[in-house]
């Protein structure tokens, strides 16, 4: 595996632990990190584990940007920056795993971006989630892309505009995590979670993640379009001829992928 810097990999059977591991810096997200986490994601994504934790050492999750890096940048270098970002969150939401965000602290404004892109989000009691950008003098405009995909319109204005961090039971909610538990089972509760959603046939799995990320936010009608053809195919995928065999033979499917 990779040496890198910033962050941690760890693999343990079918899953894939990535940790932010700039404690110091509460995680904050500078193009090294973001190049790094982004590397990891694309590497894990080419390999045939089921599952991908994202986590964050020390008291944070996420901080989001780091602000010592966006300050030394002019207008083209900040806008790699964002570009390298958002690469990293497409990426994150392409790759065929299941990705859970493992939540502790909190998850600001990038960090937040961060929790709202991954596929399920586990948060212990403690955290909180905030857009700080609209109490300061830097506009969440990213961060909110992913997180109005969350929450609705209402609850996005009331967090960009505000800048207030949201409690955890808040976040559950609003639909911005799937579980709140106690701190000290978070890692059992992701662990789960993620049990339960890497059931089945990995490939029928994979193409159904991208399908529905592919599919929304679309019209009703292009959306059917695109599930539609889809599914058709997916319908000659061993896994999918395998599982409807079980069905009809009253037995339990043999996954081979």
């Amino acid at each position: 595996m990779t040496d890198y810097q910033h962050i941690l990999v760890k693999t343990e059977g079918d899953v894939v632990r990535i940790t932010m591991n700039r404690a110091a810096r509460r995680n904050s997200l500078s193009a090294d990190h973001l190049a790094e986490l982004l590397d990891a994601f694309q590497r894990t994504g080419a390999t045939d584990a089921t599952g991908i934790v994202l986590a964050g050492a020390g008291p944070v999750f996420s901080a989001g940007h780091d602000f010592a890096d966006v300050a030394a940048r002019d207008l083209l270098g900040v806008r790699s920056l964002l570009q390298l970002c958002t690469e990293l969150m497409r990426t994150i939401q392409s790759v065929p795993q299941v990705v859970v965000a493992r939540v502790h602290g909190l998850a600001t404004a990038a960090g937040c971006q961060l929790v709202a892109t991954c596929d399920l989000a586990v948060a212990a009691a403690s955290a909180g989630f905030a857009l700080p950008g609209g109490k300061g003098g830097w506009f969440c405009h990213t961060p909110a892309v992913p997180v109005a995909r969350n929450i609705g319109r209402k609850r996005l204005m009331e967090m960009v505009l505000t800048g207030d961090v949201i409690t955890a039971d808040t976040a559950l909610d609003w639909g911005l995590v799937n579980q709140v538990v106690p701190d000290d089972t978070l890692d059992e509760a992701v662990d789960a979670l993620l049990a339960r959603a890497t059931r089945g046939s990995r490939a029928s799995k994979a193409i159904g993640k991208q399908t529905v990320y592919a599919q929304l936010d679309r019209p009703e009608a292009d959306a059917y379009g695109i599930a539609l053809e889809v599914m058709a195919a997916a319908s000659q995928l061993a896994g999918a001829r395998e599982g409807m065999a079980a069905f009809l033979e009253k037995r339990h499917p043999v996954w081979s992928d």
